[in-house]
């Protein structure tokens, strides 16, 4: 009998031992993330999906901890742990991946892509050289995430450069490319933050924001405002990066994962933003929003004239003289094969 025990309690402590190995195991690579996006949200059943490919193929040895709905702050807050090692890796928009890269922020210059196919064009141009230049800044990029063609809402009706004369317009507080667009269209914007924005409408502070369709409807910032423009105002990028100091702590077969799902899920919600974009407009449109079409040639050039001279305003700063040129050649040879114009 007292045999029995002994191998029963030697079985049992065995157990117990793999139990305790396979969490410690488990536990081995967590990667700490943060982001805006909230529970419920595509973005973060995307990601969540992402986590869970990476937890399965990795065996348990790797995942995400999420912190989501802005609880770590917003992007300049979370860049800013991230370089303190409270965090590890993020989802950002434009804004947050210029702190990793001034260079980047040419994704979100004004009136610089017609069209989606644009977009992925210059992707397929600039994606090594743009990857390059992040891991050179500490990072490594995991995926593009893009918010999508961001848009003007206003209280009153915009159809041309002139009618922004006298609307308070939000910016996106430290948003340089925001600044220059702005400027170049002759508003002084009111830097405020993203949590602000619904409040300052609803006050009068601003009568003016921009964003995608989709963040509108779900910000409730198209309840507080009457007209959207046509015409969009750019594209606006988004990101998952991750510390280099982080991902190099990775053993190799990890890293592989990471990458590759990264490219997988987040490229899957790239393509399902824009779909949800596009329904978002829809919806808004069923609730009253109007949307003032910009038809005039003449208009479209004032516009595009003024994302040109924002461009160049920020030569020096984010980037150089060489790379907007060939960033804005590769967009025309595009346009000139493909047809449209600007």
């Amino acid at each position: 009998m007292n045999t029995i025990r002994r191998c029963l309690a030697a079985m049992l402590y065995a157990v117990c031992a793999l139990l305790a190995l396979g969490q410690a195991h488990a536990q081995e690579h967590i990667i700490k993330f943060a982001t805006i996006a909230t529970d419920g949200s595509t973005w973060l059943n995307v990601l969540r999906e992402y986590d869970a490919a990476i937890r399965k193929e990795s065996g348990g040895r790797m995942g995400f901890k999420i912190y989501a709905g802005g609880v770590q702050g917003e992007d300049k807050d979370v860049m800013r742990k991230i370089r303190l090692g409270q965090l590890h890796s993020a989802g950002v928009t434009g804004v947050g991946l210029g702190d990793v890269s001034p260079k980047l922020r040419i994704l979100d210059s004004p009136f610089l892509f017609n069209n989606y196919q644009e977009v992925d064009y210059f992707h397929s141009v600039f994606d090594a050289e743009l990857d390059q230049d992040v891991r050179q800044n500490g990072y490594v990029l995991l995926g593009w995430a893009e918010v999508g063609f961001v848009y003007v809402f206003t209280n009153t009706p915009v159809r041309t450069v002139s009618d922004m004369d006298g609307v308070k317009m939000w910016m996106w507080e430290g948003d340089a490319i925001a600044e220059a667009s702005f400027r170049a269209l002759g508003i002084n914007p009111i830097p405020l933050s993203v949590v602000d924005v619904l409040t300052s409408l609803q006050t009068g502070l601003i009568n003016g924001a921009y964003t995608s369709p989709l963040a509108a409807l779900v910000l409730s910032w198209n309840t507080r405002v009457k007209y959207m423009m046509s015409v969009p105002l750019a594209d606006a990028a988004g990101g998952v990066v991750v510390s280099k100091k982080k991902f190099d702590t990775l053993p190799p077969d990890c890293q592989e994962i990471l990458l590759r799902n990264g490219k997988k899920y987040l490229g899957d919600l790239t393509r399902k933003s824009r779909e949800e974009n596009a329904a978002a407009v829809e919806t808004m449109k069923k609730n009253g929003l109007q949307v003032i079409d910009v038809n005039s040639e003449k208009t479209i050039r004032e516009f595009v004239a003024t994302g040109k001279s924002a461009r160049q305003s920020l030569v020096g700063k984010l980037y150089d003289q060489a790379f907007l040129d060939r960033v804005e050649k590769t967009v025309a040879d595009y346009r000139a094969k493909h047809g449209g114009s600007k």
